[in-house]
């Protein structure tokens, strides 16, 4: 099930002899809000989870742009058509893709392999002093969900 507002978007890839180029995010795309900045991310190894927060105002963007990474989000906007509702995304650099994330959805990631890189974009700048974010633990939405959403389920 979708989350209203949350989208993934995959990312058109231009190739030539040189090598590869994708665009990922652009001050006219209808989901921009404002620009704040942008960032890297990197987890060294696998299985790395960083979750959950959200946000009042701030606008998220995550693209992976080297290894894999899951997404788990939950939607915790009260009116919201999708309230209390989860998604779970996979991001690769190999099929580039932009993770966009409204304020008032919990969000969070685990790397699924080694030397995973996220370039993350907000609508604002992370403020130390009064941060727009609420934290819980990767565990917060196990009971919602009835498992845990970072496990990883062969099939």
């Amino acid at each position: 099930m979708n989350i209203h507002d949350v989208q993934q978007l995959y990312l058109k890839v231009h190739e030539d002899d040189r090598g590869y180029l994708y665009e990922v995010i652009h001050g006219s795309d209808p989901f921009v809000t404002r620009f704040g900045q942008v960032y890297m991310v990197g987890n060294r190894i696998a299985m790395v989870t960083r979750a959950y927060h959200k946000h009042a105002e701030l606008h998220d963007w995550f693209c992976i742009v080297h290894g894999s990474a899951k997404f788990v989000l939950v939607d915790d906007r009260e009116g919201s058509p999708t309230y209390r509702k989860f998604d779970i995304l996979i991001g690769s650099g190999r099929t580039p893709s932009l993770v966009v994330v409204p304020p008032g959805v919990y969000h969070g990631w685990m790397s699924l392999e080694p030397d995973t890189l996220m370039c993350s974009t907000a609508s604002h700048e992370y403020n130390a002093k009064n941060p727009d974010e609420v934290r819980v633990s990767p565990s917060h939405f196990d009971n919602l969900l009835g498992h845990s959403p970072w496990q990883i389920i062969a099939k």
